[in-house]
């Protein structure tokens, strides 16, 4: 019989349809030819993209020329733009604002063909760095409230271009979505005076069925209201509430598990297109003892429809006990 199983920190039902009990052998996860053409973000081509944010290069190189191994640019066709004022007014009973924000892009590497899953540890390390420096300098700017980094692999997950590279931006509000997350957590921590996410991850850790991986820093596990098959939440092991306050030992460490928890993905859905996010507590947060920063993987294997945007409910075909298993046993 289908499970309902509720997430405990945003209250959200999913339904466990362990009925289709699906296998890893069952998603058509076969990549797309790779396209052919021009790519904007190769080596050569820097002077088709806006001016770099940011760049990590070979000392002596110059900006906006060849030789960087990771390059920050603002996004060409930005959801929000960076100049100007909120202007916040109301029309009748509805509010607009000026849109207003910041939307970058992270060229991940030089190489048009390479992917997280298998780069060098160091430079998946680079990119965790590269994500820490645009959300301190962001900060700065008090009219931002959140910032949201996030990556599109593969034309089905909504990747554009296929050059590697994932996207920042920063929002004068905080979105609906890490809102539930605040709050649920708020609403735990007054109750229990403990986070949720803590006590989610020594649940895991001692029952070890939904554990994907582990290392001294970090667990990798699929959440128990999974919305998604083989979705998988990566979390720091010691409580930390702002990514961006990760230290030397947390990025070498969460960028092994990333690599690592993609790759186990690479093998056992064949190469799947996904989604990752990093939720952060937002910028203006003081009192952050109930919240708990952590990243979220979900392949693109089934679609979005009518039942799930008409109640909010998702309906995930593979229970994460199995999905966790199949990625643990995974060998690389």
């Amino acid at each position: 019989m289908p499970q309902l199983r509720k997430d405990p920190i945003t209250s959200r039902w999913v339904i466990i349809s362990t009925e289709r009990g699906k296998r890893p052998s069952d998603f058509s996860t076969v990549p797309p030819p790779r396209q052919l053409g021009f790519c904007p973000f190769c080596p050569g081509n820097e002077d088709k993209t806006p001016p770099e944010i940011m760049a990590y290069r070979k000392d002596g190189n110059l900006p906006n020329r060849k030789g960087w191994s990771l390059r920050v640019i603002p996004n060409k066709f930005p959801a929000l733009q960076i100049e100007g004022d909120l202007d916040r007014e109301g029309e009748g009973i509805y509010d607009k604002m000026h849109g207003l924000g910041a939307h970058e892009v992270i060229i991940e590497s030089p190489n048009h063909n390479d992917t997280l899953s298998t780069m060098p540890e160091e430079r998946v390390e680079d990119l965790l760095w590269a994500y820490r420096d645009r959300i301190l300098d962001l900060k700065k700017d008090d009219r931002f409230r959140y910032i949201l980094i996030f990556k599109n692999h593969g034309e089905q997950a909504g990747a554009s271009l296929e050059h590697p590279h994932s996207q920042l931006i920063a929002t004068p509000i905080v979105p609906k979505r890490a809102c539930e997350e605040v709050d649920g957590a708020k609403a735990y921590f007054k109750y229990k005076d403990r986070c949720i996410y803590c006590d989610i991850i020594r649940q895991e850790l001692q029952q070890e069925s939904r554990v994907i991986a582990l290392n001294d820093e970090f667990v990798a596990i699929a959440p128990f209201a999974s919305r998604f098959p083989f979705e998988t939440w990566i979390l720091p092991r010691n409580h930390e509430p702002f990514f961006q306050d990760s230290k030397k030992v947390d990025m070498v460490s969460c960028s092994r598990m990333l690599k690592g928890v993609l790759g186990k993905m690479d093998q056992v859905l064949t190469n799947p297109p996904y989604n990752y996010l990093i939720h952060s507590a937002p910028l203006q947060e003081t009192e952050v003892n109930h919240y708990h920063w952590h990243l979220e993987i979900m392949p693109t294997l089934v679609k979005v429809a009518g039942f799930e945007w008409g109640t909010g409910f998702y309906i995930n075909p593979v229970p994460p006990e199995d999905a966790a298993k199949y990625l643990r046993e995974a060998r690389l």
